[in-house]
């Protein structure tokens, strides 16, 4: 099976949200890929990034992405899925939209939430992000969409841009 559309994209672009909303909209279920991960961890996937490292991170969510495609829905994604080439593999092969805005937005957006890998510099890291992944969203993705403003505007931005479910 066929997820109905995957959203990958920088932290705080807004993936959760909106594959909830979308999800919603098109009366299937949202998937979010750190919660596959956490169900068959048994931790937050920030945890289990901070205790066993990203290469065993990354090993996992490229399993949880596996799941997670694998059902009718609207699927998110962490931010760095993009990084394990075995991920990209699968996201070429679904309705992948790249999430995407300013990153003084998506800054505002994460606020205090749990981000290991921004650290405590999070305008430094996220920019550092921005530049190793930009080329493989753009490369796995079908669609760009900008996720500035309020959630209704994104979330119309997306259904425009998606027009009808897979």
């Amino acid at each position: 099976m066929v997820a109905r559309a995957v959203l990958i994209g920088l932290p705080g672009s807004g993936k959760s949200t909106l594959a909830r909303a979308l999800a919603a909209f098109w009366g299937c279920d949202a998937v979010d890929t750190d919660d596959v991960l956490s169900a068959s961890v048994g931790c937050s996937a920030a945890e289990y990034l901070r205790t066993r490292g990203e290469e065993a991170f990354r090993r996992e969510e490229v399993a949880a992405l596996g799941v997670a495609v694998d059902a009718d829905a609207v699927v998110a994604t962490g931010g760095g899925v993009v990084v394990s080439e075995g991920a990209r593999d699968l996201l070429a092969t679904q309705r992948t939209v790249w999430l995407d805005c300013d990153d003084a937005v998506l800054l505002t957006r994460l606020g205090e939430g749990e981000r290991p890998l921004l650290g405590a510099d999070p305008s430094t890291a996220l920019a550092r992000l921005r530049a190793e992944r930009e080329e493989w969203y753009r490369e796995v993705s079908v669609l760009r969409v900008d996720t500035t403003g309020e959630i209704e505007e994104a979330l119309a931005r997306l259904r425009d841009a998606l027009e009808t479910p897979a």
